[in-house]
Formats: structure tokens, C-alpha cells, sequence
């Protein structure tokens, strides 16, 4: 499974560790982020991850900023691109089975940083019906 992910300045932090977590699993992860604090433009990190699912270039997507509503509202734009903020496993779960989600949202400054890993695990092995 070929993997993207990208992040605004608010989301390096969350970054760093799940992208850590998925190389441990196996995974391979094209980063398209930020990797400073300086403010970055949200939409621009959103487009470059959901053009590259939408050109099927990648499998699936991670977005990560404040709240990974910025980020799901600007890669929803994208022809093709399925993106929602997503806080909790229960969700990450709906999303993929029932939405198909191909770029989940998430919130590096209000959902812990397990919750997160859970939420990418999961998003990350549900099959949609």
C-alpha cells in the first residue's frame, strides 16, 4: 500500500510520530509536509496529498493540522478525494466502511497522540463495503 501524508506547522510534531510508527509497520510514506513552525499555507499541503489520490498515485492519505478540519475541507475540493477530520477509532472505522475515505484528517493539537496511531491502524486496515 502506497502511502501520503502531509501537515501545516501545527502538525509537524504529530507528524514526525505517526509517520515513525507507520515505517516501524512496514509501511512506506511519501512526506509532503512541513517540517518547520514557521505558519505554512494549509491548502497548498492539502492539495499537493489529495492531487496525488486523486491521480492514483497513492493509495490513501493523511492530512494533519490543528484541527484536520482545514485540511479535509481544502482536499475535498480535489475530483475523486473522500478527506474527513476524524477524532476517534469508531470513526476512522464508519469513514472507511461506509464513505470509502481515502484521506483521513487529523488534529495534532487536540487528539492525543495514541488516539491518532489507533485512528491511522484503523484507517488503515478497514475495507469498504
Amino acid at each position: 500500500m502506497k502511502l501520503i501524508i502531509g501537515n501545516d506547522h501545527a502538525g509537524i510534531e504529530l507528524k514526525k510520530e505517526i509517520v515513525a510508527h507507520l515505517h516501524e509497520q512496514g509501511y512506506i510514506v511519501q512526506d509532503v509536509g512541513v517540517d518547520t513552525g514557521e505558519r505554512s499555507d494549509y491548502p497548498i499541503v492539502a492539495k499537493a496529498v489529495a492531487q496525488a489520490i486523486s491521480d492514483k498515485e497513492y493509495d490513501l492519505g493523511i492530512l494533519i493540522c490543528g484541527t484536520g478540519i482545514g485540511m479535509a475541507v481544502a482536499a475535498d475540493k480535489v475530483a475523486g478525494v473522500r478527506a474527513s477530520s476524524i477524532t476517534s477509532v469508531p470513526f476512522a472505522e464508519l469513514f472507511r466502511q461506509h464513505n470509502n475515505g481515502n484521506v483521513v484528517c487529523l488534529s495534532g493539537r487536540f487528539v492525543d497522540l495514541e488516539v491518532n496511531k489507533e485512528i491511522v491502524k484503523t484507517f488503515l486496515t478497514t475495507e469498504f463495503e
